[in-house]
């Protein structure tokens, strides 16, 4: 199963070249990640990532040009792995026609009170589990 986030292009996403600026995507993935993590994780049980949660590291590739247009891109979430204290996020961000862009995030459950990771919780890693797919390798080339 995947999430899938309609995402809207702003004018001011575009650089000097008329198209996407590649700083952008990465705001694109995070617009998703926080509506999968926190608020359909949260539907799923209310205390899951409560505590907070930081990137430990993104990787993407850029594969076609994305220019300026009124109807959203799909960013399409997924769970590639889910260790005790992180998970890796795969991302496509696409429309019916092109995959513009592939990538992956390691996200890592964060204590805010104490400033350190945490592991996750049961509840988190079964919510997690519902998403994961690794049956399309990694989400980009070089993505392990």
């Amino acid at each position: 199963m995947r999430h899938t986030f309609a995402c809207t292009l702003r004018w001011s996403d575009m650089d000097a070249f008329g198209h996407v600026n590649n700083v952008v995507f990465l705001r694109y993935l995070e617009e998703a990640r926080i509506d999968f993590m926190f608020r359909l994780a949260r539907k799923a049980d209310s205390g899951a990532f409560t505590g907070g949660s930081v990137v430990a590291r993104h990787e993407i590739d850029y594969l076609r040009p994305l220019v300026h247009r009124h109807e959203p891109v799909t960013v399409e979430t997924w769970v590639t792995k889910v260790g005790a204290a992180s998970a890796t996020l795969a991302y496509e961000i696409k429309d019916d026609a092109t995959v513009f862009v592939r990538a992956s995030t390691v996200v890592v459950p964060y204590d805010l009170e104490r400033e350190r990771p945490r592991r996750l919780s049961s509840e988190e890693k079964s919510f997690l589990e519902e998403y994961f797919d690794d049956s399309a390798g990694p989400a980009a080339p070089g993505l392990r």
